[in-house]
């Protein structure tokens, strides 16, 4: 496992802070000693290096402190790991991928000028994006907006979340330039302290699949502004969070315990990877479909 540590480019970070709730018991990232663990200020990343993109990142995210800053777009490599190790512009030059940030940049920019600042272009590593096929994440307002949801729904109870987010990997996600593989699905966790009083943690999570868009895409080599013809439906699920742990392999113990979304009565035996999987999520149309 490579351990983050400070360099010229990224210096010393702290990272995601599995006690930022204040619940009962901390709330450390679902991750596997196989992974490689980068921090930056104020979210974490888990590398898989073999597929050169995150298994799960990690992040904090204080309601109350949230600052607006330039975004910036110089997107760059992580000094700490090597660059075989990373997905860079080599997957996403000349085609109509996007580098979807898996941290979403606005949720670590809290606390002073200065730390905001450092978090928002720490979000513009190649470490804390996925490719996502570009009608997809430019018009995700729903995916997009999950965290904002939430943390509004949690306003009352602290205005601080955590948000886990990261790349289903499958055997058959489909080969790109022959030394890539582009997830079709990305999860995402929000936890927060639902009874401050008591520590009591809670978790909702959701599933996005990118559509027979990304296939499109892929066989046609699309150049970049050109048209997607058809791109297929692309579809956000809240999902039960162990669900998304046997999905990924990651182990969301406290989280899936926590979790605030019940299973349909009639989908309760259905397989998770089977024919039955949809039975158990529920497809969102807006916010209004979400349960908390």
């Amino acid at each position: 496992m490579v351990e983050s540590h400070a360099t010229a480019d990224v210096g010393v970070r702290n990272g995601y802070d599995a006690d930022f709730l204040v619940t009962t018991a901390a709330v450390p990232v679902p991750s596997d000693e196989r992974l490689a663990v980068l921090d930056y200020v104020h979210f974490s990343v888990h590398q898989d290096t073999d597929r050169r993109l995150a298994a799960i990142t990690a992040v904090n995210v204080d309601g109350t402190q949230l600052l607006d800053v330039d975004r910036g777009d110089a997107w760059r490599f992580d000094e700490r790991l090597p660059e075989e190790h990373q997905a860079g512009e080599a997957l996403y030059a000349g085609n109509d991928l996007d580098r979807g940030h898996l941290v979403r940049r606005r949720d670590p920019a809290w606390g002073d000028g200065a730390t905001a600042r450092l978090a928002n272009l720490d979000t513009f590593h190649y470490t804390v994006c996925a490719p996502q096929a570009a009608y997809f994440n430019q018009s995700q307002e729903l995916w997009l907006g999950l965290e904002d949801h939430v943390l509004g729904h949690a306003r009352a109870a602290g205005q601080r979340i955590s948000v886990f987010t990261g790349c289903v990997f499958a055997e058959d996600d489909p080969e790109y330039r022959g030394e890539f593989r582009i997830p079709r699905r990305f999860f995402k966790i929000v936890a927060w302290n639902q009874q401050p009083a008591l520590g009591a943690l809670a978790s909702t999570g959701y599933l996005l699949d990118q559509g027979e868009g990304l296939d499109r895409i892929l066989v046609r080599g699309l150049r970049a502004g050109e048209e997607v013809p058809g791109p297929g439906p692309f579809r956000t699920f809240q999902v039960p969070v162990a669900d998304i742990g046997e999905l990924t392999g990651l182990d969301m113990g406290q989280l899936a315990a926590a979790d605030r979304y019940r299973v349909p009565a009639e989908a309760q035996g259905e397989r998770v990877r089977g024919a039955g999987a949809a039975r158990r999520w529920r497809a969102l149309g807006g916010f209004d479909d979400i349960s908390l």
